[in-house]
Formats: C-alpha cells, sequence, structure tokens
C-alpha cells in the first residue's frame, strides 16, 4: 500500500482496516458504519481538495474503479442501485482536518440482504436519510470485505 497523504494514514488507524483494493490513484475501505450493507469511502491517493483539481489520468482510473466497485458488490450482495457522494462539509468544522478529496460509496437495496447472521435492510430505499450505525463485530466486518474481494 502508497498513501501519501495524512487522511488516508488516518483511514487505517480510524477502524477502517485493510483496504479493499487500490488502484494507482485511490483506496478503497470499508466503511466502518455498515448500516448500508458494503459502504466504503474512496479516498485520493495523494493531498487534493477539489474535483477541479483531478487529473484525466485520476479521473480515469476512478472510473475503473466505480466499475470495479459496482460489480463486485452487485455480486457479492445483489445491491439494486448504487449512491456516489463528494461531501466534504465536516472538514470546514473547526477542528477538523484539512479537506481531503474522497467519496462515500453506498450500496442501496430494495430487498433485505441476510449475511453473516445479521438482516441488513434499506427501509429508506429511494431516499437519503442518516441511518444510525449497524453494530457488527471485526469478524462480521472481515467476512464483507472478503465477500467483496472475491468479485474485484
Amino acid at each position: 500500500m502508497s498513501i501519501e497523504c495524512p487522511y488516508c494514514e488516518k483511514l487505517v488507524d480510524y477502524n477502517f482496516g485493510d483496504p479493499l483494493m487500490e488502484t494507482d490513484h485511490w483506496i478503497v475501505f470499508l466503511a466502518p458504519n455498515q448500516s448500508n450493507l458494503a459502504t466504503c469511502v474512496v479516498a485520493l491517493k495523494r493531498d487534493q481538495k477539489t474535483l477541479t483539481g483531478l487529473s484525466k489520468d485520476e479521473w480515469d482510473d476512478f472510473i475503473l474503479l466505480l466499475e470495479s466497485m459496482e460489480k463486485a458488490v452487485k455480486s457479492a450482495f445483489d445491491a439494486t442501485l448504487f449512491n456516489w457522494g463528494c461531501l466534504m462539509n465536516t472538514f470546514y468544522l473547526e477542528g477538523k482536518p484539512e479537506p481531503h478529496l474522497h467519496w462515500h460509496f453506498i450500496p442501496r437495496y430494495k430487498h433485505a440482504v441476510n449475511f453473516a447472521g445479521f438482516t441488513f435492510d434499506d427501509p429508506h430505499f429511494g431516499y437519503m436519510r442518516p441511518r444510525p450505525p449497524k453494530n457488527i463485530s471485526s469478524d462480521v466486518r472481515d467476512k464483507i470485505a472478503d465477500k467483496i474481494r472475491e468479485f474485484i
């Protein structure tokens, strides 16, 4: 793993675990909150604050990553659709780290998914509503990550 920025280094320390995958320009972590099964954070591997600062190579690499992640999660858990968000709001709150370009990858499900002894449902399918964290063990997180990796 080659990380060139403090934000990505912090993801490793903030209970995100090992990366799911890494490309030349991006790194993907399973998010700690799995209220939507297979939610991930996709971070640029260099310091950058805005989308307008991405190079053509970084955009091209992101498109390949996007296709790979959607295919993998569709195959692993039969996700219905995918929300991608680049939300930088909290970086501008006092006491937060410097802004760093990253995406939230949020699979959405029109049906419940039973996996590793848990039922993952999406009661707000079709809407973006905040959901409380789903408490799962690190063992279940590892099983989710491994299932996604099977299809990457």
